[in-house]
């Protein structure tokens, strides 16, 4: 074996060892709450702690799912994730298309202005934001699907705009000599062309209003039928007061979960054709 042969092989047992470093670092946490949702309550607090239930056990899933203020958590954060997402994606596209492909004073400043949004903390905006709920007396509901949009929108439109900058301006000009108007050039030609990236935003945002906790905690705090999943995860009780149920937390982190593996199976082509959109210029 020659030394370049040595030194490609050394490089790529280096590639693969960081390969499954990271795929460990990454799985370890999954895998440690599939394990303890499958422990019974006497198994988890045991010391020293299996890495893997002796008997496993369903009664924890059996426990959550039984649960009427999970079940509902559950409907409400699907409701309001896919409301969430289908505003972003419809408020994101018309203004990505307008930021990307037309030409307006204030152009520039509006694009900082929405990336600057995007840096605000939420506990920034969370007392103001609450005032103003309370003021208009909204539902629970609708008061926590309107507070996603401040970090799914700018997020959505910034991608956005930059996938319409980067389709050629002789489709729009081609539209437009052939009669189309500004929204017909939009919808016809140049809509169906952001496919990838609408697919590959929308499931962001989706996962971000579905994981959000600290608006839904404090938007639904009285209104205890309008609490999303992690609010309802979160506020698991035990048979006493100084109980914790470990098992069925975990249980209720490892449903919630699987509709977000289920989404990225579903649309992983269209994910990865977003992601590397724009990416090899011809």
């Amino acid at each position: 074996m020659s030394p370049r042969q040595r030194v490609r092989l050394l490089r790529r047992g280096v590639f693969w060892l960081l390969v499954v470093l990271i795929l460990v670092y990454l799985m370890l946490p999954f895998y440690w709450a599939v394990a303890s949702a499958l422990k019974t309550e006497a198994e988890l607090i045991q010391t020293p702690a299996s890495y893997w239930p002796q008997a496993p056990s369903l009664v924890n899933f059996q426990a959550v799912l039984s649960n009427l203020t999970f079940v509902r958590g559950i409907f409400n954060s699907s409701v309001v994730a896919t409301a969430v997402t289908m505003m972003s994606l419809l408020a994101g596209a018309f203004a990505g298309y307008a930021l990307g492909q037309l030409r307006f004073r204030g152009k520039t400043p509006s694009m900082y202005m929405i990336l600057a949004m995007t840096m605000f903390p939420q506990v920034a905006v969370l007392a103001g934001l609450y005032a103003v709920i309370r003021l208009l007396g909204m539902p629970s509901l609708l008061s926590v699907t309107l507070s996603y949009l401040l970090f799914t929108l700018p997020f959505t439109v910034w991608v956005l705009q930059a996938f319409f900058r980067g389709l050629p301006q002789t489709l729009l000009q081609a539209a437009q000599v052939d009669g189309a108007t500004m929204m017909q050039s939009f919808w016809k030609v140049l809509l169906p062309l952001t496919v990838p990236a609408l697919v590959t935003t929308g499931l962001l945002a989706f996962v971000k209003a579905w994981n959000e906790y600290l608006f839904a905690l404090t938007f639904t705090a009285i209104d205890r039928e309008a609490r999303t999943v992690p609010v309802a995860i979160a506020l698991f009780t035990g048979q006493s007061a100084y109980q914790q149920p470990f098992g069925e937390i975990m249980a209720g982190a490892v449903i919630v979960t699987v509709p977000l593996v289920v989404l990225v199976f579903a649309f992983q082509r269209r994910i990865v054709a977003g992601l590397t959109a724009g990416a090899v210029k011809e």
